[in-house]
């Protein structure tokens, strides 16, 4: 081969390797937070990253229930769900979801940075989120992520 032309490699499911990382939640801002586990999710923190395939990793969020937002997000925000139904429209402010369902809030905002397809959908299900700092995910191994 000429060493003016190269190939670009792309990943494919035989060569990449899919990692499990745990993510502390604990004062740690929302949405800076999230993107970057997008990216991980996503795989962009890898140097074979390809668009049209899963490169990305395994991640887990332990202790939702203490992340921050900043400003008057935690008051004025408001998470609204819609069924579909005349009159099924229910809102809910930040505050008010963070004591009922904290791990709603990052799964949210995560799933909202992905790609809506096949694809985004398959990266959604690598994220594990839980209010609490225990996990049942220990036999992966997960390393530690911080930012």
């Amino acid at each position: 081969m000429s060493k003016l032309h190269f190939t670009t490699k792309h990943a494919n499911e035989a060569t990449v390797t899919h990692n499990w990382y745990v993510i502390d939640g604990t004062n740690q801002t929302v949405g800076r937070m999230c993107s970057k586990i997008a990216a991980v999710l996503r795989g962009k923190n890898k140097a074979y990253y390809t668009p049209h395939v899963d490169c990305g990793d395994y991640v887990i969020v332990i202790n939702c229930e203490k992340v921050k937002l900043t400003g008057n997000k935690m008051d004025e925000k408001v998470y609204d769900n819609f069924s579909g139904y005349p009159g099924g429209r229910k809102e809910e402010v930040a505050k008010d979801l963070l004591k009922r369902r904290p791990e709603v809030i990052i799964e949210r905002a995560i799933k909202g940075m992905l790609p809506k397809n096949r694809l985004g959908r398959k990266m959604y299900k690598k994220l594990f989120v839980y209010a609490g700092a225990e996990h049942q995910h220990a036999a992966q191994k997960p390393a530690e992520l911080k930012f």
